[in-house]
């Protein structure tokens, strides 16, 4: 039987077996719902509710249960406070897109189900527009690359695409391949605007406009910025022709 779990520590690993020396398949943030269906001694094997990413969580990350979140962290860390009060700051904070419940807003900082946060570190479920996902996308400039990352801490490719996405409550797959097939409408190179996706076998790249990208880049080891032509170019040179080009919206 299918049980819901919740991830209570600010990042736990999704990993490929039932061992921490397993590949990383993804990192599931604070608040992200997480299906149980099996046990296997110190860990769950199931999957993510938003993206139904299979894999193994450690238990000790895991809650079980489902908290009625209706806010998202929207900075890149968010810092928790002992009480109302600016001075009580601890070292605890919570990544980007962490989901919470809020129960009182105050003049500063705001009450949740883990102590007191910043309201500059915080928007409602309710105000959220997805018109722009690229909205938040210095937070990622210049991460540093990891495989499986989802935090500000460490992401590959299509993990910056589907973070950016999360953020506008939009669905989106973690793997570029699945990304390629979820978004539907194609268009040509001499059409790219802002927010179209570059797609490449095992590799993906965001238009910020007619002629630059941004992507977390293997080689570069980190999120970095580039000419669409240089980056074509660089990857015909590893045999990686451009599949395709996909608008989302």
């Amino acid at each position: 039987m299918s049980k819901f779990f919740y991830c209570k520590a600010k990042k736990s690993t999704l990993f490929k077996e039932p061992s921490l020396k397993s590949e990383h398949l993804k990192e599931l943030i604070f608040g992200e719902i997480f299906i149980m269906s099996e046990e296997y001694e110190d860990f769950y094997y199931g999957f993510t509710q938003y993206d139904r990413y299979f894999g193994y969580v450690k238990k000790s990350n895991m809650k079980k249960g489902c908290i009625n979140n209706n806010y998202l962290i929207n900075t890149n860390k968010a810092y928790i406070y002992k009480t109302n009060n600016l001075r009580s700051k601890t070292k605890k904070f919570l990544y980007f897109n962490s989901k919470i419940y809020i129960s009182y807003i105050g003049k500063n900082l705001s009450q949740s189900n883990i102590g007191w946060i910043k309201n500059s570190d915080l928007i409602s479920f309710k105000k959220i527009k997805n018109n722009n996902f690229l909205q938040n996308i210095k937070i990622f400039q210049k991460t540093k690359y990891l495989w499986g990352g989802n935090t500000s801490d460490g992401i590959d490719c299509s993990g910056l695409v589907q973070e950016l996405m999360k953020n506008k409550l939009i669905s989106c797959p973690r793997d570029s391949k699945k990304q390629e097939i979820f978004f539907k409408k194609s268009v040509f190179k001499n059409q790219i605007k802002r927010g179209d996706l570059l797609f490449w076998k095992g590799h993906v790249a965001i238009a910020l406009n007619k002629t630059n990208c941004i992507h977390a880049y293997g080689p570069s080891k980190k999120v970095v910025r580039m000419k669409i032509n240089t980056l074509i170019a660089k990857l015909a040179k590893k045999s990686l022709k451009l599949s395709s080009i996909k608008r989302p919206f």
